[in-house]
C-alpha cells in the first residue's frame, strides 16, 4: 500500500538486510545508524527483508536476523516486509517501464559482453536474429545524475558511461535489486535512507528508476562500511562472524565508536534499551566521518 501524503511527510527510515547469513558487525552498524537517525527525528523505523535471491539465502537467517535485532533493542515499527512476497508489485512496475518504452528485452549472456565496459546496446533496438529474451534492461540517458548525500557530499554518475542500460529483471526470472528496492521504498513511503557506502554507486541508478516510475526521491546518507585488515568489506559471503546477540552492549558500543559519536563513556551498566536511549539523545549524523570504509577494533 502506498503511503498517503500525510504519512510521507513524516520521517520514515528503514533497514533492509539480505538473509544470506546472520547479522554481523557490518550489518549491525547500518542497522544502528538507521535506527538512531529515525529515533532522533521522532520517525518510524522499518525492517524489510530483501529475500530476492533464494539460492543465496541461508535457511532460517531471516527469522534469526529479526530475533537478533530485537536483542539489540531494535524492532520494526511496522510488520516486516518480505520482498519474496512482493512479486506482483515488481511485475506491475516492470510493465509500467515497458509501456513507457524505458525497458527492453535483452538476449545477451555475460560472455557476449565486453568486460569492464558499459552495456553496448546490443538489444536496445530489438533482439538480434537468433537470440531469445533472457533479461530485461532499463534504458539510461547520457547525462549525469547527482545526489547530495548527507555524509559523503555531492555524488554524480552518468549511467551511460558506467553500467549502460542495466538489468532490472534477471535471466533467471528474479527481480533485480535495483528495481525491487525502489518499488518497496516508494510503497513504504520511505523518506530517508541510511545505509552503507558500498551502495552509493547504485544510488543514481535507483534515482533514475524513481524518476521513471514517478516516485519521490528519499534523502540519502551513506555510512562507512566495515572492512577487515586486508580492506575487504565484511559480508556474509566473506564468512564474517555473526555478532553475539546474547551480549549486545559491547557490539553496540563498538559501532558507536566507529560512527564517531560522543560521548564515548555512555552508561553501559543498565539495559540495552537504556543504552539506546542515551545514544538517541547524543546522536549526530553530522559526526559520522565521510570516508567510505572503516575498521572496528577487536
Amino acid at each position: 500500500m502506498m503511503a498517503t501524503d500525510t504519512e510521507a511527510s513524516a520521517y520514515r527510515g528503514r533497514f533492509a538486510p539480505s538473509p544470506t547469513g546472520l547479522l554481523h558487525l557490518g550489518s549491525l552498524l547500518a542497522a544502528l545508524a538507521s535506527y538512531l537517525e529515525a529515533r532522533s527525528r521522532d520517525g518510524a523505523w522499518l525492517v524489510r527483508m530483501e529475500d530476492l535471491d533464494p539460492p543465496r539465502e541461508a535457511p532460517g537467517a531471516a527469522e534469526q536476523i529479526i530475533t537478533d535485532l530485537k536483542r539489540f533493542g531494535m524492532q520494526s515499527d511496522e510488520p516486516v516486509i518480505y520482498q519474496s512476497q512482493r512479486q506482483v508489485a515488481y511485475a506491475d512496475a516492470l510493465s509500467t517501464l515497458r509501456e513507457k518504452g524505458l525497458a527492453f528485452d535483452c538476449g545477451c549472456m555475460k560472455r557476449d559482453l565486453p568486460q569492464g565496459k558499459p552495456y553496448p546496446g546490443t538489444c536496445a533496438k530489438g533482439l538480434p536474429e537468433g537470440r531469445q529474451a533472457r533479461s530485461v534492461r532499463l534504458r539510461v540517458p547520457d547525462a549525469s545524475i547527482c545526489i547530495d548525500d548527507r555524509i559523503q557530499g555531492r555524488y554524480c554518475q552518468n549511467p551511460s558511461e558506467g553500467s549502460g542500460a542495466f538489468i532490472i529483471r534477471r535471466a533467471d526470472g528474479l527481480t533485480a535489486y535495483q528495481l525491487a528496492v525502489v518499488v518497496d521504498d516508494g510503497a513504504q513511503g520511505i523518506t530517508d535512507i541510511v545505509r552503507g557506502a558500498d551502495l552509493l554507486s547504485s544510488t543514481p541508478r535507483q534515482c533514475l528508476i524513481q524518476q521513471n516510475l514517478g516516485l519521490p526521491r528519499p534523502s540519502y546518507a551513506h555510512i562507512p562500511v566495515v572492512v577487515d585488515e586486508q580492506g575487504h568489506k565484511l559480508s556474509k559471503q566473506s564468512m564474517a562472524q555473526p555478532v553475539d546477540a546474547a551480549d549486545p552492549i559491547p557490539a553496540l558500543m563498538a559501532c558507536w565508536q566507529v560512527l564517531n559519536q560522543s560521548p564515548q563513556d555512555l552508561n553501559t551498566d543498565r539495559s540495552v534499551d537504556h543504552l539506546l536511549q542515551q545514544m538517541t539523545q547524543y546522536w549526530s549524523l553530522q559526526a559520522i566521518p565521510d570516508r567510505t570504509d572503516c575498521q572496528i577494533a577487536e
